[in-house]
Order: structure tokens, then C-alpha cells, then sequence
């Protein structure tokens, strides 16, 4: 549990808007600790669908690297919600392994103002994150799934824990 701003990871991701301009929630904080270099350089980039990722330089963070990536937002679970949310997890890390990442961390992405149900939301991050690393080998060493509260945390502990 923590402020993803402030861990000394190679590479932090942000859950993003479409236009990768700021917002609310983990989006405004990651921008705001990374200072205005990463609004100048996020303008450049020309927005992000939902489910891919970008990256960016990490500015004034501890982090190298930022990967900014668009979450679903939550429609019922009918609307191919849970594979554009896995597909975050998924294209994050890759881009992350393609800038030469060691250690990434993610927050929570689409359960804030996007309304995906925590749980949910807490499984496909695990799951994501597992498959990777079986399918992919990599020189990722460290992923980090970082909870804002205690109840974040107790779920990603309760699906870490299972085999």
C-alpha cells in the first residue's frame, strides 16, 4: 500500500484518459509529481485507445518511465470490459519490457471514476500479470501492484496467496 508516485521503480503506470492530458484520481497525482515536463511530452503523443499503452519519460518522479494506459470504463461487464482491461496489464508490460524495465508498478486501473468492480478488476490484474510472466520471459525482476487502502490490499494479498 502507497503512493505510486514516490516508489523507485524503473517504470510506474498511469491509468490514463484517452487524451493522456491529466485528470482525476492516480492520473492527476502522476502528473502533478511529475511536474510539467510530462504534460509538454504527453501532448506529443496524440492520445491512447482504450486497453493500449504509451510511454513517456518519468519527469520529476523517482521513476525513469511513465506508461500511460486506458482503461475500460465499467458498461456491465458485457461490453468486452474484461479483455480491454487485461489488455492494459498486458500491453503495459510490454511496452515496459521494451524500454529496458526491470521493475514496474501499477495502481488500480478502472476501478476509481471508471466504476469496474474492485474485485473483478483485482483478479484480472493477478491473472494479467501471472500469464505474462510464464508466457513471456523478460528482464522484468519486480511488478508491483500498489493498493490505496487497506481493502485494495487485502484483496491483491488473498489473490496472490492462491496458487
Amino acid at each position: 500500500m502507497g503512493d505510486i508516485t514516490t516508489l523507485a521503480v524503473d517504470a510506474i503506470v498511469n491509468a490514463a484518459n484517452e487524451a493522456l492530458l491529466g485528470g482525476r484520481g492516480v492520473d492527476g497525482a502522476i502528473h502533478l509529481a511529475a511536474g510539467p515536463g510530462l504534460l509538454d511530452e504527453c501532448r506529443g503523443l496524440d492520445g491512447c485507445d482504450t486497453g493500449e499503452a504509451k510511454p513517456t519519460g518519468g519527469h520529476d518522479l523517482l521513476a525513469q518511465w511513465v506508461v500511460h494506459t486506458v482503461g475500460p470504463m465499467w458498461s456491465g461487464g458485457g461490453h468486452g470490459e474484461a479483455g480491454l482491461l487485461a489488455s492494459c496489464y498486458r500491453r503495459s508490460l510490454e511496452v515496459a519490457v521494451g524500454l529496458g524495465a526491470r521493475s514496474v508498478a501499477f495502481p488500480a486501473i478502472s476501478t476509481g471514476a471508471y466504476g469496474y468492480p474492485k474485485e473483478a478488476a483485482a483478479r484480472i490484474a493477478v491473472d494479467t500479470v501471472r500469464a505474462f510472466g510464464h508466457d513471456h520471459p523478460s528482464n522484468i525482476d519486480e511488478v508491483v501492484l500498489v493498493a490505496f487502502d487497506d481493502d485494495d490490499l487485502d484483496r491483491y494479498q488473498a489473490l496472490l496467496a492462491r496458487d
